[in-house]
């Protein structure tokens, strides 16, 4: 397919006729001559966007797979569906306006500074724009499931900026073309939190996920199989799918594991335990866990006196929660 050259700003624009709009040409600007698409650029790239965008798409994610009912923990594996794995776009739209604050409000996704913004999520290579999203500015958000990470642009998505096929919604992609040349970046590629669990072999998992076997023994290999590696809550309840209180038998698995491998598990809940963690180079917030290796366990990373006193200083809120 012959990639297609964008207009040039001056150019006119035409959008699709949709019910309830009629279509008047207009006058195409560039990046630097839109006004609007400036201010709500300004206003995003003012705040912890990395952040804040990992944190919806990583919580997305884990909604759809859904590990504590399911087990399942990769978005690419065969249990889960294609229908499945497009509905991310949709739920990651509610957890972007949640993390930036805003409001779903007509006429499109939200009001930036009272314009109107669309948000469109994919995990494929491109974009579908509804004809009422049209030449209007669009968060544009793409999801790399293969390599777990993600990026995101905004853009006026003009007509003329759009591919010349339409799905059978009337829905267009974003040409490459003019995406490279007129969209702003919000932000590039950033790595979503590591799954723990995809670093394990089909041996392996077949030993974790075993089935009339019980949670702390297979616990206690999943602590053995990772070392010196951070597991977040999460990972220990898809192992622990279907069954309750998972985070009891975790704790029950730690002095097999001590016995059995020599590693020593810790636990961000516990106090003590998140600050010889921090100790030894693991943040473990306040609920992920870590087996650590004996050979780490002596290989002591150094920490300023004012990082661990931030625990305990009862006078910081929520300092030793």
């Amino acid at each position: 397919m012959m990639r297609k050259t964008a207009a040039l700003p001056g150019s006119l624009c035409l959008p699709d006729e949709r019910r309830g709009r009629t279509s008047a040409p207009h006058v195409v600007h560039g990046v630097d001559d839109d006004t609007e698409l400036q201010k709500v650029w300004s206003w995003l790239v003012a705040r912890p966007l990395p952040v804040q965008l990992t944190r919806a798409v990583d919580d997305a994610v884990k909604y759809v797979l859904d590990g504590a009912r399911t087990g399942r923990f990769d978005l690419l594996s065969p249990e889960v569906d294609s229908d499945e794995r497009a509905s991310v776009g949709t739920k990651l739209q509610y957890r972007v306006l949640n993390e930036l604050g805003l409001y779903k409000e007509p006429p499109l996704d939200t009001l930036i500074l009272g314009i109107p913004v669309e948000l469109k999520a994919t995990i494929r290579s491109n974009w579908m724009i509804p004809t009422e999203g049209q030449c209007e500015i669009s968060v544009l958000i793409q999801v790399d499931v293969a390599r777990r990470r993600h990026r995101a642009f905004l853009m006026r998505v003009h007509r003329v900026w759009l591919n010349d096929g339409a799905n059978k919604d009337g829905k267009r992609g974003v040409a490459a073309d003019a995406l490279a040349q007129f969209s702003l970046p919000l932000i590039d590629w950033t790595s979503l939190p590591a799954e723990p669990l995809i670093q394990l072999t089909a041996a392996q998992l077949a030993v974790v996920f075993a089935p009339r076997v019980g949670q702390t023994s297979r616990l206690a290999s999943l602590f053995g199989f990772l070392p010196d590696t951070v597991i977040p809550r999460s990972s220990i309840e898809t192992v622990c799918f279907g069954n309750r209180d998972p985070m009891r038998r975790a704790r029950q698995a730690k002095d097999a594991v001590l016995a059995a491998s020599g590693l020593e598990v810790l636990v961000g809940t516990w106090l003590t335990d998140r600050l010889r963690a921090k100790e030894l180079g693991f943040d473990l917030g306040d609920d992920a866990w870590v087996a650590v290796s004996p050979a780490k366990a002596h290989d002591r990373v150094d920490v300023t006196p004012a990082q661990l006193e931030i625990e305990w200083d009862p006078q910081i809120p929520g300092a030793g929660s």
